[in-house]
């Protein structure tokens, strides 16, 4: 049933309909409950790592790094919303997509930041504002880029993503990355805040309705840190340091030109090109029954990659389409891209607000993780989903076997790797690179029929 007091089913799959605005306030705020801890997540880990990696004395990022890093990552995901509603030129679809700050590139990330000899938030921020550019330029041959990468390529892809980030979740689950003289990791006290999180979560996503199951997993971390509250985990004192208003500053973190972060950078800008082109899909045929147009398509991938270079000049992370709130608005109906460019405009208002940050970097690591538990694996799953559209015949499983055992292999034993250089430890460490490269290469070159497969293309059986 429609709800007259917001519009017509007709003016409803309209972008340029604006709902009465006693509705449509509520309508974008509601969009941003449904991406905001995934938007602040990966700044987190990041600069998590970074600090990690380099000690807890001179190297540490510290307080005041982490909330900036946060507090980009609500501004300029703000800013790449406005300039997908609203539009530049060519630049923008002009339809209702919440850019947010990309998981995807987190497993690429974490290694570049990670460890002495690597090249720290300078080269990385460097490397997101150059894969910006790349990620634009693909908006010109995103059609045949599309085309090139079947569900074999972009399910194993989005698998190895996630499957990348389940360790980080369980560590931060049990209270960081374990570390000598940190006694209490993987103790009861650390595990219960994350586990009312993942229980409440699924509680709220599962057995109610509305915008509660639309932010379970933002409830969820809030019932968990009220939990860790009441233990003591929580310290405030952060937030009395950090001031009330701040603008971005350019090169936050310097320049330096890190060829191994470039790359990785621009080969994952071609799977969050791939993503923007699925969500476009996804809101048009969902909210208004129809394909996206190539001008809505390619406009998309411009504002992608806009969006990212601009955030790498300021110190912010890589942008990308959010594909939860394309199920939010299949499930309102509400097209509206108007709707969407409220909650950008309550996103940049908290970017420039410092203390939005450090609140939120009160959050415990415990706490925290038991959110990415569930988002991580939402997001292996989401790969697990694209694969159900393979036709599994030997040569896809081959291509697939292959790929998944070097890429998970050299995950799981990076110091397989130690004999190679810094450049190519960068770029292969993570496991993904390598699997999504080998997936491509074999995907084209491999004839579509192995001679004596008698394997039917949708039969699901093994190997002989």
């Amino acid at each position: 049933m429609t709800d007259t007091s917001i519009g017509t089913p007709a003016q409803l799959r309209d972008p340029d309909y604006t709902p009465p605005l006693a509705k449509a306030v509520p309508l974008g705020l509601q969009h941003v409950l449904a991406m905001f801890v995934s938007n602040v997540t990966p700044a987190i880990l990041v600069a998590g790592a970074a600090g990690i990696g380099f000690g807890s004395d001179q190297g540490a990022l510290g307080f005041p790094d982490m909330t900036y890093m946060i507090q980009m990552s609500m501004l300029f995901a703000g800013i790449a919303t406005l300039i997908q509603t609203i539009g530049i030129g060519p630049v923008g679809a002009r339809l209702p997509i919440v850019q947010g700050t990309s998981f995807a590139f987190v497993p690429v990330m974490i290694p570049a930041v990670a460890g002495a000899g690597t090249a720290g938030l300078a080269g990385l921020m460097t490397g997101v504002l150059l894969g910006g550019v790349f990620h634009f330029l693909l908006g010109f041959v995103v059609g045949p880029l599309r085309k090139a990468l079947p569900p074999l390529v972009t399910g194993l892809i989005v698998l190895m993503i996630g499957l990348a980030l389940l360790r980080v979740g369980i560590q931060y689950a049990a209270g960081g990355v374990p570390k000598m003289g940190t006694p209490d990791f993987g103790t009861l006290a650390m595990w219960t805040p994350a586990l009312v999180v993942i229980v409440v979560t699924l509680i709220l996503k599962f057995f109610t309705r509305g915008i509660v199951s639309v932010a379970a997993v933002l409830v969820g971390i809030v019932a968990g840190y009220l939990v860790a509250l009441m233990m003591g985990q929580v310290s405030f004192n952060s937030i009395g340091s950090a001031s009330w208003v701040a603008a971005p500053v350019p090169f936050k973190y310097g320049f330096e030109l890190n060829w191994a972060i470039v790359i990785g950078m621009c080969f994952m800008a071609i799977v969050s090109a791939i993503e923007t082109v699925g969500d476009a899909s996804g809101i048009t045929k969902g909210g208004a029954g129809r394909e996206a147009t190539d001008k809505e398509v390619t406009g998309a991938t411009f504002a992608d990659g806009l969006g990212t270079a601009i955030a790498g000049l300021f110190g912010g992370l890589p942008n990308t389409s959010f594909s939860q709130n394309v199920g939010l608005v299949a499930m309102t109906g509400v097209m509206s891209r108007h709707v969407v460019t409220i909650g950008a405009l309550f996103l940049i208002v908290a970017g420039f607000i410092p203390k939005v940050g450090a609140a939120i970097n009160t959050v415990p690591i415990n706490v925290l993780g038991g959110g990415v538990v569930v988002m991580f694996g939402m997001v292996a799953a989401s790969g697990v989903n694209m694969l159900s559209d393979v036709a599994w015949n030997r040569r896809n499983m081959v291509i697939f076997a292959i790929s998944l055992s070097v890429g998970f292999g050299l995950q799981l034993e990076p110091s397989a790797l130690q004999h190679t250089g810094e450049t190519a430890q960068i770029l292969l460490s993570s496991g993904l690179l390598p699997a999504a490269f080998l997936a491509i290469v074999l995907n084209l070159i491999l004839p579509e029929h192995i001679v004596g497969d008698d394997l039917d293309d949708r039969s699901g059986a093994g190997i002989d």
